[in-house]
């Protein structure tokens, strides 16, 4: 199982950013590159080589969705695993998301606290559901 390290993080708002860069960086100890929209991402993204994306949901011109869409037709990237970020957080969303393949929808605002061990913990979920993918598929 591979560790979680580089995160790749877009979020149109200047204080999300910095406070999720707090939580990533200094909390986490994980390695990350912010994105301020998902133009800025996909032009950026490929070089950095995320493990994890962590997307706004809602963003303007190119909203979490869009911004995926974009990033995974990026060699290397249309497997990285995806988490997204929203303020408008309802069942509905999140199953759409989760169905679309997302690990997860993290409600804004959140707890810098604990920002990265969520984020270890959806992605231990996923390590583990690919392991079982690979035992059963050999």
């Amino acid at each position: 199982m591979r560790e979680l390290q580089r995160i790749l993080h877009v979020d149109d708002d200047d204080d999300i950013r910095a406070i999720a860069a707090m939580a990533l960086e200094l909390i986490g100890l994980f390695e990350l590159l912010q994105c301020a929209s998902g133009k800025q991402a996909t032009e950026e993204a490929a070089s950095f080589s995320p493990d994890l994306l962590l997307l706004d949901y809602m963003m303007p011109d190119m909203d979490g969705k869009e911004t995926l869409c974009e990033l995974r037709k990026l060699p290397g990237l249309n497997d990285v695993p995806v988490v997204f970020m929203t303020a408008r957080v309802n069942e509905d969303l999140s199953n759409d998301l989760r169905r679309d393949g997302a690990l997860g929808v993290i409600a804004k605002p959140f707890d810098p606290m604990d920002l990265a061990a969520q984020l270890r913990e959806l992605w231990q979920i996923h390590n583990d559901v690919e392991s079982e993918r690979a035992m059963l598929g050999s």
